[in-house]
């Protein structure tokens, strides 16, 4: 996708993992995370824009907004999952994907949605998708 557009926002959460390869991550705890959410298009709408960036703002922060302070446990969405960072990373960008689909963000362009969590300044996952 030649053009991008990417909005940023955070999120603070509880969690546990299953499974030994996680070691001492299987105990609850915390998790802060810096969140971009990038939209792609081949092409610009009629406006000159891939979406509009005041509600892909606004769209990110509703959907952290729901996660944050929260225990990911506990949320039916993620029963019986364990909600590493990839498995948030697709369930962010597959929210914006319903947003883009019901028109709410504006643009009509987007092709692509991709999705970085960031857990510290040294590292990150991605999802990316299209639409």
């Amino acid at each position: 996708m030649p053009y991008t557009v990417t909005v940023r926002d955070h999120m603070m959460v509880a969690h546990s993992f299953t499974g030994e390869a996680f070691g001492p991550a299987q105990r609850l705890h915390g998790a802060t995370f810096v969140v971009d959410a990038t939209f792609g298009a081949d092409d610009l709408d009629a406006n000159g824009v891939v979406v509009d960036i005041g509600r892909a703002s606004a769209a990110l922060a509703e959907i952290t907004g729901a996660l944050t302070y929260r225990n990911l446990d506990e949320l039916p969405e993620f029963a019986g999952r364990n909600t590493t960072t990839e498995v948030l990373c697709r369930a962010i960008a597959d929210r914006l994907a319903e947003r883009v689909a019901a028109g709410d963000l504006g643009g009509g362009a987007v092709g692509t949605i991709a999705v970085t969590l960031h857990e510290s300044h040294i590292a990150w996952a991605s999802y990316t998708r299209s639409l």
